[in-house]
């Protein structure tokens, strides 16, 4: 790509882009960003978090949020100049120099270019919880942070998601919005640190501000999260513009002074809507409160319609840019403006001359292509069947009469749509075999709403019902009313989740926002030519519908096989079927050259719409072969006052000598902030007058470690882990004793000089091994508790009536609950072994393999070698007459595995406790647990071994899984 002023933007992403990575890596960013931000960045992308969840950002969502953070932290971006000087300054040259000069560039400014259906959506809650929380945090106010922010929706569709996002989501046929069904809410273990989520929880709840509430006229807290559309513009730069053109002459005419002296009268045609009425009463409009701010976050949703356009050779700003130029025109740059969209460009020229004039603030690049190779959305397939191949010939223009009205559809039209049904009737027999709740829908966009009803007609003669269908009418501008988008809203609330309607019918309504997952089929019956529109019509059916992990293996070979081998699909799962229309035929070049989309012409989808994925339930007889897995419940009003830390179990800090960290840590006359570096938790700010640290501080560190110890268990109860009640009190008098003796094998005073400032020092290296400690401790605690009286709960794992599987990498067995188990496409072979020998040695009585997303109750907690509570799946679970074997099968090279250790200990404690249960609540057998490893596996297997052979070979004991001789 030849770089030149109009594509320059995007080069700048890339370089920015490999810029941030390098100094992520190195954690160069993590010492240049706030305690805050890096806090924050810490739990979203650090490895350890991200390894314990099911879900993280993916990366162009985490590339944005980096990006972003580095031009307004490390870098201190106040310009978008700044950035172009900043990462490509030797291609200045080549840059529009005029346009970064404008005012509308002079502050922090961030385009985020990101392919439709990736989840920008998540990217603005991270920027938003980064600036409140920095700005909430900091000791002195940088001007850098602000807990202001509007967020500027194009239309009624998007406005809705974000009222979804952040105030939560609505029922059918019901106007309350739950906020626990918000974006924050919702996708707290991704978004938000433990610490942190009440503060931001708060703060959601009391500081978003919708347009019917009124901007400026809601009271909330100490920020504001306001959302609107770019219609709150409209009228109030009208206004403003006429304000300020007003002849300031005394002449006053007889009318201006009725005017002056009676009341104003409601009325729209008068410009004095109630709306109007309340805003002058109260002082001001929304613009004006908003302009008054001393600072403010920004964020344009589909920002490609902020453009220029030109009028009589005049270059003029849309409404929606003047606004947000009069909300900026006070702050500098503690205006800050995030723009997102996937096609943040304008167009300059016609046909083969058209070229496109990208955002100049462009500073990331998550383009279609990166999100398809990541398996981020569907896979694009273009439709030529072969009742299409006399594309040339064919009319695709509805028929009109003398005077120019609709009076049908043309046979082009009719060939198209019924291509579309014949796809969309395919999909739904093949899908609902394989899965009842996936409803393929077929969208369908027409030329203006003159042509819908002989869409609608046509499709009703082609068999479909009323309830089949629903047309959605909007102007030229895809705008309708309020009213007709309330009616609208209940036709399309929840449309994945139900078989009718099957087909969507639009003009332009639902180019943006319209967040379906299951649209399979377009049919663009539109002629125009547009590149962002085209893109728009593609990006309404590119959102995932095939999420379950169950279907990972099969995409993921669909995906090597178009875009790498450039061949069809073997499936429909995934992908989305464009109806060809020659209008378009550039258009689909274009991607066809990028080696996006697969040609369909009739021999996709060979193994079926679903390809091989079976949904296997449970055998006739499988209650011979269930399991039944313990859980040891507590009372969970009990606190263990007899449960106590040994004191054994807290290790001494031994990284540095005591005299080392005085000499560096405990100098005279500073203020600390007291932060636990691996979950950055702040322990608040100590001033320090003539070098005292009084009892109180002391005190409240000591409450502070509690909390973070607690907190660290508080996922685990979540999740199953027995009740336990930590004796707060005690656990403190422990702390003080173990900082005062033990901590640095000497005594230790924290009141004796500066000392204190050991424990408080900025990096936290004391205070993260003390969390560590005393996180071990109590989870060594409660595995040392008495089973003889507890209270046991089991679960079945028949509780899970079926699994999916691929039916290429399953097989067939007797003895186990479900009639086939499915083993891993890739490096698959030791379990697929593993699962044979079980099958056929008659030893095993029954025996199940662990699926861990639909039995995750089946699991062990263990502390990780940093202090975090984590969990563990073992791989199988077997049963002989008088034994139950947990086993896990691993690569040679994966055994000796610190992680693998750490489970392995916390397992035979676990084990040790089921053991000690009475016979009837462990299934009257004693539990044991196997690590096996391959070599050995085949060795064993292969001289004939049974699975009790194996199983005393391998087994776990604490010797083994702690590597000293002399742990029973």
């Amino acid at each position: 790509m030849a770089i030149n002023s109009s594509n320059i933007s995007l080069e700048l992403a890339h370089r920015l882009t490999d810029v941030v990575n390098a100094a992520w890596k190195s954690g160069e960013m993590l010492e240049k960003v706030t305690p805050t931000t890096a806090s924050l960045l810490n739990y979203w992308f650090g490895e350890g978090f991200c390894n314990e969840r099911a879900r993280n950002f993916h990366e162009g969502q985490r590339q944005a949020i980096l990006n972003i953070i580095y031009l307004h932290e490390v870098m201190g971006e106040n310009c978008v100049m700044d950035a172009y000087q900043g990462i490509i300054p030797e291609l200045m040259d080549r840059a529009d120099l005029a346009q970064l000069a404008k005012p509308k560039y002079q502050m922090p400014k961030y385009a985020v270019k990101m392919a439709t259906g990736t989840g920008k959506t998540w990217v603005m809650h991270a920027l938003i919880i980064w600036q409140m929380l920095n700005a909430r945090h900091e000791d002195v106010e940088s001007g850098r942070f602000t807990q202001k922010f509007l967020i500027v929706a194009p239309g009624l569709i998007v406005y809705d998601r974000l009222l979804d996002a952040f105030c939560g989501r609505k029922k059918r046929d019901e106007e309350y919005r739950d906020p626990q069904t918000n974006d924050y809410y919702m996708n707290q273990d991704v978004f938000i640190p433990e610490r942190y989520r009440d503060e931001v929880f708060s703060f959601i709840q009391n500081n978003v501000v919708t347009k019917e509430d009124g901007i400026g006229r809601k009271t909330t807290g100490e920020g504001l999260i306001a959302l609107t559309n770019w219609h709150l513009f409209e009228n109030q730069m009208e206004e403003k513009e006429q304000d300020e053109d007003v002849d300031d002459s005394s002449t006053v005419t007889p009318t201006e002074i009725i005017s002056d002296l009676l009341p104003i009268r409601p009325g729209k045609s008068a410009g004095n809507d109630l709306g109007m009425l309340d805003r002058r009463a109260l002082g001001g409009t929304e613009l004006e409160y908003l302009a008054g701010l001393k600072d403010l976050m920004v964020i344009n949703d589909e920002a490609h319609h902020i453009h220029e356009i030109k009028r009589n050779g005049e270059t003029e700003e849309v409404e929606w840019q003047r606004g947000l130029n009069a909300i900026s025109a006070t702050k500098g740059t503690r205006f800050i403006q995030v723009d997102f969209s996937a096609t943040p460009f304008d167009t300059k020229g016609a046909g083969e001359k058209q070229v496109k004039l990208f955002f100049p603030h462009i500073i990331v690049d998550f383009d279609l292509p990166m999100a398809m190779k990541q398996g981020l959305v569907k896979l694009l397939l273009l439709d030529r069947r072969q009742e299409l191949t006399d594309l040339e010939n064919l009319d695709y223009n509805a028929e009109r009469d003398e005077q120019g009205k609709v009076v049908g559809l043309s046979e082009g039209q009719r060939m198209m749509l019924r291509a579309g049904l014949t796809k969309l009737n395919k999909l739904e027999e093949e899908f609902l075999k394989n899965d009842a709740s996936k409803n393929p829908k077929m969208l369908i966009v027409c030329q203006d709403t003159t042509v819908s009803p002989f869409v609608e007609e046509f499709l009703k003669s082609e068999g479909l019902e009323d309830e089949d269908i629903v047309t959605i009418d909007s102007n030229k501008q895809g705008e309708v009313k309020d009213e007709e988008w309330l009616e609208i809203k209940k036709k399309l609330f929840d449309i994945d989740r139900y078989k009718s309607p099957k087909v969507v019918i639009s003009v332009l309504m639902l180019r943006e926002g319209f967040d379906v997952n299951n649209i399979c089929v377009l049919v663009p019956l539109r002629s125009s030519q547009a590149p962002i529109l085209l893109e728009q019509l593609v990006g309404r059916g590119l959102r995932l519908m095939w999420r379950e992990s169950d279907y990972i293996d099969i995409k993921r070979e669909d995906r090597l096989r178009v875009l790498k081998n450039h061949q069809p699909p073997r499936t429909y799962i995934d992908t989305l079927s464009i109806v060809e229309h020659p209008a378009f035929i550039k258009f689909y070049d274009d991607l066809q050259d990028q080696g996006l989309v697969a040609v369909d012409e009739g021999d996709v989808g060979t193994g079926g719409a679903t390809g091989d994925i079976l949904t296997v339930g449970l055998r006739d007889d499988y209650e011979k072969y269930d399991f039944q897995w313990p859980v040891i419940l507590h009372d969970s009003l009990e606190e263990l006052e007899d449960a106590e830390i040994d004191l054994d179990d807290l290790q001494p800090f031994t990284m540095y000598p005591l005299s080392l960290l005085r000499k560096f840590l405990a100098k005279e006359g500073e203020t600390f902030v007291s932060q636990e570096s691996l979950t950055k938790t702040t322990f608040g700010k100590y001033k320090v007058t003539a070098n005292l640290f009084n009892a109180n501080g002391y005190n409240e560190y000591l409450q502070k470690l509690l909390k973070v110890v607690t907190l660290r268990f508080e996922n685990c109860r979540r999740q199953g882990f027995p009740t336990i009640q930590i004796n707060g009190a005690q656990t403190v008098q422990v702390m003080d004793w173990y900082i005062r003796k033990r901590l640095f094998t000497m005594s230790f005073d924290p009141f004796q000089g500066s000392d204190w400032k050991i424990l408080l020092a900025k990096d936290g290296i004391v205070t993260k091994h003390i969390v560590e400690q005393f996180a071990v401790a109590i989870y060594k605690m409660q595995n040392r508790l008495t089973t003889v009286d507890a209270e046991v709960s089991h679960t079945d794992f028949s509780s899970l009536k079926a699994i999916k599987m691929r039916e290429s990498y399953s097989m067939e067995v007797q003895k186990c609950i479900y009639p086939r188990l499915g083993y891993p496409s890739h490096g698959g072979g030791l379990e697929k072994a593993f699962i044979e020998f079980l099958n056929r040695d008659a030893e095993v009585e029954r025996f199940l393999k662990i699926n861990e997303s639909g039995h995750s109750f089946a699991i062990i907690f263990y502390v990780r070698k940093d202090g975090l509570m984590a969990t563990y799946h073992p791989d199988f679970i077997v049963a002989t007459a008088d034994k139950v074997y947990l086993i896990e099968t691993k690569g040679d090279d994966k055994v000796d595995d610190v992680n693998v250790r750490q489970k392995q200990t916390a397992t035979i404690e676990w084990i040790k406790k089921i053991n000690a249960l009475e016979s009837k609540d462990r299934m009257n057998r004693t539990w044991e647990y196997v690590l096996i490893g391959e070599s050995v596996f085949y060795s064993l297997s292969g001289s004939g071994a049974t699975i009790t052979d194996i199983c005393n070979q391998c087994k776990v004991s604490y010797s083994v899984a702690t590597g000293n001789l002399f742990d029973m």
